[in-house]
């Protein structure tokens, strides 16, 4: 995962997370590598690709579900350690 970043998005309600994921994938080449259903509405995309576009990807997507829904959180890890992928397939 060298010179990668992982990216997360999360919001309250699926469909917010629908719209950040979907102008979050039309921004920049990033791919999506899974969802995370938190509990209480909350819902976390997740995404990888090289760190400048992971950037622009993250706020791409917290911008446009901001304008719908609520966003809780949003994360961009650059360079993250290989055991982190250790947590959960969605890490890539």
């Amino acid at each position: 995962m060298a010179k990668k970043a992982i990216g997360m998005i999360e919001c309250k309600g699926l469909v917010s997370l629908m719209e950040a994921s979907d102008a979050a994938l039309k921004s920049a080449d990033v791919v999506m590598t899974g969802y995370e259903k938190i509990g209480s509405g909350l819902v976390t995309s997740f995404f990888t690709g090289d760190v400048a576009a992971v950037k622009a990807a993250v706020e791409a997507g917290a911008d446009a579900a901001g304008a719908i829904g609520e966003v809780v959180a949003v994360q961009v890890i650059p360079r993250p350690h290989d055991d982190l992928s250790k947590l959960g397939s969605w890490i890539g």
